[in-house]
């Protein structure tokens, strides 16, 4: 690990910052105290409402955790896709006796407000989501004493990152569950990516920078298989997702599960932004007609997405698990932790013994 890392936690082990409400306080705090990173995910909330978070909190934990931003998006949507794509969902509103959303033309996500409450509050880590910040954005953080982490998915990304000023980079394989952290939606290519181990050796090699690996990682083996590899340290998302502490939908933890949802799959479906989830029958009638308008498609959904929650139909609900999700395991996070550094010492020793023959 870097030295940055090794001074924050115990184990190379970050809970995935999941935005939704996934990312509670008190996940955050089970983590940091069992020795990982904890993480908020500020995305989708207002700034006060992160700022109440991050403070409940510092409350819960002396143990080191960040916050995650979502970084401001261009508005490029094409309306008219977003209008016929609002056609194609009157029947779900129907169904769920909801109305769609209306799409905003507000993309900041908030940004410059938490920006400015973190920079008056620090914290250990602050991450970005969907971009890379200015320079002078990571600077005043550096001067603050936060480590800055920049999401990539591409050795291109990366070394946007390490020229801005970076931290560190989260490198997010295709794998990963949840949003994929292109900086730049691709609207004919987006429903691809690289595998996580292809993608940190390119990022390797094209930067200096400490590399944390995300991406289907859900066992301590997976853990030390990425550290040999180059990685610092390990960001799990779904392995973190059907804990107790998790603000989960238990319809969403029990999916992860369920042999009704077998595979996992790229959707714009409900949100207009590459996303990896559970595949079912939303993803199905509608993901290949989504449109590539990001945060437009994200409102429009937002009251399904909710109404599916609310009568238990899992079926329309936005189950996002990355590709290990089989095996996840249902205990409380801080027992998790233990359980995946008792799993990496013990590839580790595998490891050696086989070195040894």
């Amino acid at each position: 690990m870097s030295l940055a890392l090794t001074d924050l936690c115990r184990y190379p082990i970050v809970q995935a910052p999941m935005a939704g409400g996934v990312s509670r306080p008190e996940l955050a705090a089970a983590v940091a105290d069992a020795g990982g990173i904890g993480f908020l995910a500020a995305g989708y909330r207002t700034a006060d409402g992160m700022y109440d978070e991050t403070e409940q909190l510092r409350r819960m934990t002396s143990g080191p955790f960040g916050v995650n931003l979502f970084m401001p998006q261009p508005l490029l949507a094409d309306t008219g896709a977003v209008e016929v794509y609002r056609h194609q969902l009157a029947g779900e509103a129907a169904w769920y006796e909801t109305p769609l959303g209306e799409p905003d033309t507000a993309g900041d996500d908030g940004y410059e407000a938490k920006v400015a409450i973190l920079l008056e509050n620090p914290v250990p880590v602050v991450s970005f989501t969907f971009g890379c910040p200015t320079r002078e954005t990571l600077d005043a953080f550096a001067a603050a004493g936060t480590l800055t982490v920049v999401t990539v998915t591409s050795a291109q990304e990366a070394r946007d990152a390490e020229r801005a000023g970076a931290g560190a980079v989260c490198v997010q394989g295709t794998e990963a569950g949840g949003h994929q952290s292109t900086h730049r939606d691709d609207p004919e290519g987006g429903l691809t990516g690289t595998g996580l181990l292809a993608l940190l050796a390119e990022v390797r090699e094209a930067v200096r920078l400490p590399v944390v690996a995300a991406g289907g990682l859900m066992r301590g083996s997976q853990i030390t298989a990425v550290l040999a590899a180059g990685a610092d340290a390990a960001q799990l998302g779904t392995a973190f997702l059907p804990c107790p502490e998790s603000g989960a939908h238990p319809l969403h933890k029990q999916a992860l599960t369920d042999p009704l949802f077998t595979t996992t799959a790229l959707t714009r479906a409900f949100s207009g932004r590459p996303a990896r989830g559970l595949v079912n029958r939303f993803v199905r009638e509608h993901g290949a007609y989504a449109p590539a308008a990001y945060p437009q498609v994200h409102q429009v959904t937002s009251g399904l997405r909710r109404a599916a929650a609310r009568t238990g139909d899992a079926q329309g609900m936005a189950l996002w698990a990355g590709q290990g999700h089989r095996m996840a395991r249902e205990l409380p996070a801080g027992e998790l932790v233990a359980l995946l550094a008792a799993e990496m010492d013990a590839a580790r020793a595998a490891m050696s013994v086989r070195s040894d023959r």
